[in-house]
């Protein structure tokens, strides 16, 4: 149950970069091809790269022994710190420049952009009895419903909601990888 608890929280907390993500797309008008698009693309990715992650994950979990949590908690915390300073970055570029029109290229390049957090994730979690195929299916559905909130939201509330989604995304990387390092969690 602490797993399942754990996998969600990450997913959430790694899902909300995506949401910032499909905000920013929001905001240049979004159809049902848009919809589709977006959500399909993050959600792959997403899927995709904590399932690489595990697999590499398991491989040398054994190596870790009993210090697995705390590898695997410091590699969230890492990764949390590593969103907030990457997004206040982002933030300011983002002003710079006009929103453009999704090109496939675009789309894709931001979907694998925005999973590779998921990376470090699956790899962090690998140190659990975590079932890939549940960690997968669950960072894919959590992707594309935040990714499909996140263009609504953009499409409806501009630019307000986006300034902070990373920020909260990065923080609550950090909490959870604290709380699985202080062995509340897992």
């Amino acid at each position: 149950m602490h797993a399942l608890l754990s996998l969600l929280l990450v997913s959430l907390s790694v899902g909300l970069s995506n949401f910032a993500g499909a905000i920013g797309i929001g905001l240049s008008g979004i159809n049902v091809r848009t919809r589709v698009r977006v959500g399909l693309a993050f959600g792959f990715f997403e899927a995709l790269m904590p399932v690489i992650g595990l697999l590499v994950g398991h491989e040398v979990a054994g190596f870790f022994g009993q210090y697995g949590k705390y590898v695997g908690g410091a590699i969230l915390i890492l990764t949390g710190a590593y969103t907030i300073v990457q997004a206040r970055s982002i933030n300011v570029e983002q002003k710079a420049r006009a929103p453009r029109s999704l090109r496939t290229e675009s789309l894709l390049v931001t979907a694998v952009a925005l999973s590779v957090d998921n990376l470090a994730v699956g790899f962090a979690l690998a140190v659990y009895p975590v079932d890939i195929w549940l960690a997968a299916i669950t960072f894919g559905v959590v992707s594309i419903l935040m990714s499909l909130a996140g263009l609504e939201l953009g499409h409806r509330l501009g630019k307000r909601a986006e300034a902070w989604s990373e920020e909260i995304g990065g923080a609550v990387l950090i909490l959870v990888g604290i709380a699985i390092a202080a062995g509340v969690l897992g």
